[in-house]
């Protein structure tokens, strides 16, 4: 919802749209190491894999993606092949996502194909 404030100028009252305030969210962000890290098929199939978590209805905002070709510097790591991040309203929607079937369904169905996954949970402030 964005606020409305009016100002005064030249003689007439001009409305202007303020942004709202941002909503916080907590962020989930999943980092993915492939066994086969050179396996475009393997990578193909995790990120087909993380497709289907569109369906929890607690994620709020799903973004999947795959290493970038960006600048190589000290302090970016390029080990891994996969990740994704996820928006929830709060700690309870991504403990409910945790648990939901079809987040059970996509570790039962996809986890023979990473070595090893690295998650970072942040909230806003």
């Amino acid at each position: 919802m964005k606020r409305r404030t009016f100002m005064a100028g030249a003689g007439a009252l001009t409305s202007v749209s303020l942004p709202s305030k941002p909503k916080k969210y907590l962020v989930h962000h999943a980092i993915f190491w492939l066994k086969n890290p050179t396996s475009e098929s393997d990578k193909n199939k995790l990120i087909e894999g993380l497709e289907t978590l569109r369906a929890v209805s607690y994620i709020q905002e799903l973004h999947v993606g795959a290493l970038a070709s960006t600048e190589k510097r000290d302090v970016v790591d390029t080990s891994w092949q996969v990740s994704e991040v996820m928006f929830f309203n709060n700690t309870q929607d991504q403990k409910s996502y945790q648990d939901h079937p079809i987040h059970q369904a996509f570790v039962k169905n996809y986890s023979h194909l990473w070595s090893k996954v690295l998650v970072y949970d942040a909230q806003d402030v």
